[in-house]
């Protein structure tokens, strides 16, 4: 438990780099699903980014090895100090020989159905067959699903149900559109950059960037309103059981909680909805999106070690572990991503 701060670094890296290659596909299949012309000027270097997969199943199974850092219950279950002994009650959902089998099927399946997805949208570019277009089709429309599914268990395991006994209704969708929202800023940034280093073959238009700008305030908007929803829901009903961990958490790490509701609301929302011509500048577009990843980053930090008293946990960033942790994760990252683009032909060498 007196680690549970550190790790939950790894936690959150775990969270960010599991959904960069999630929201890679996803958007390729939404992209495709809705006819979206522009889809042919991105949906490779989204999906790109699938292959930090590995990496981020390579982290599940650390996580899940060292369960007791993990998940701070566990510790609490295996010292038998359960619900009859003033402990909070653990549910079957605690099971953990349950949560690490759910978690690394749940992980296979959608690796598996997401590298479908890729192997086919490329077998529709060069081929006409019609069954090969319908089968992408089809696993197109089971992306959505999948994506729901898959990161509602996911955010229940690695952030809501580390309180026991806290429960939202709506904690899965808020999870997985925040995690959306941050990977549409990411690929913002991702596509800005890569525009910067002159290796393309053909430069981005500008209007790739304004159309991510949309997207990114609509998830905005969505986000706050699962956010807002879920603590409104609590404080008026004025349950403590429940809305005694949004307090925990706006106290125990208030300048997080802020920071991450400023920058992943206020900034983007004043910036892109108060002003149109904000939507079409593409370096504004990406501070704006900076912000957003940041903000996702501190949020998922917040939730996961907030479950926690103050005195097992510390502010993010302020230790090494913390620091070396995450870039030596975010360089592993950098040259699996380059290494995708070069195998596909995406940039230069």
């Amino acid at each position: 438990m007196e680690n549970f701060g550190s790790w939950s670094i790894l936690t959150t890296n775990f969270l960010i780099i599991l959904y960069l290659a999630l929201g890679g596909v996803t958007l390729a299949a939404l992209l495709h699903l809705a006819n979206g012309q522009w889809r042919y000027k991105v949906r490779y270097f989204s999906c790109s980014l699938a292959v930090l997969f590995p990496i981020a199943f390579v982290l599940l199974v650390i996580l899940l090895v060292k369960g007791e850092n993990t998940f701070q219950w566990l510790g609490h279950a295996h010292a038998g100090g359960g619900h009859e002994e003033g402990g909070p009650h653990l549910n079957g959902w605690h099971n953990f020989t349950f949560l690490a089998a759910r978690e690394i099927i749940g992980f296979l399946i959608v690796m598996g159905l997401y590298g479908l997805f890729i192997k086919l949208q490329h077998a529709t570019t060069v081929s006409d067959s019609p069954l090969v277009y319908r089968k992408f089709r089809n696993v197109a429309l089971l992306i959505p699903f999948a994506y729901v599914l898959y990161g509602s268990m996911v955010g229940w395991d690695f952030e809501m149900t580390m309180s026991p006994g806290w429960h939202s209704a709506s904690y899965g969708a808020y999870h997985f559109v925040s995690n959306f929202h941050m990977f549409l800023a990411f690929f913002a940034i991702f596509l800005f950059a890569l525009n910067s280093t002159g290796k393309l073959k053909q430069a981005f238009d500008a209007k790739i960037f304004n159309y991510l700008a949309q997207m990114m305030l609509a998830f905005t908007i969505l986000w706050t309103y699962f956010w807002f929803g879920q603590y409104l829901i609590m404080w008026y009903g004025r349950l403590p059981e429940e809305i005694n961990r949004f307090h925990d958490m706006m106290g125990g790490l208030t300048a997080v909680w802020w920071t991450f509701f400023t920058l992943k609301f206020l900034v983007p929302f004043v910036t892109f909805a108060t002003y149109t011509p904000n939507r079409h500048n593409p370096p504004l577009i990406v501070t704006v999106a900076c912000g957003i990843v940041i903000g996702t980053w501190l949020e998922r930090y917040t939730w996961i070690s907030g479950s926690v008293e103050p005195k097992f946990y510390h502010m993010p960033m302020t230790s090494a572990f913390d620091i070396v942790v995450t870039v030596i994760l975010a360089a592993i990252c950098f040259f699996a991503v380059r290494w995708s683009l070069r195998r596909y032909g995406l940039i230069q060498a």
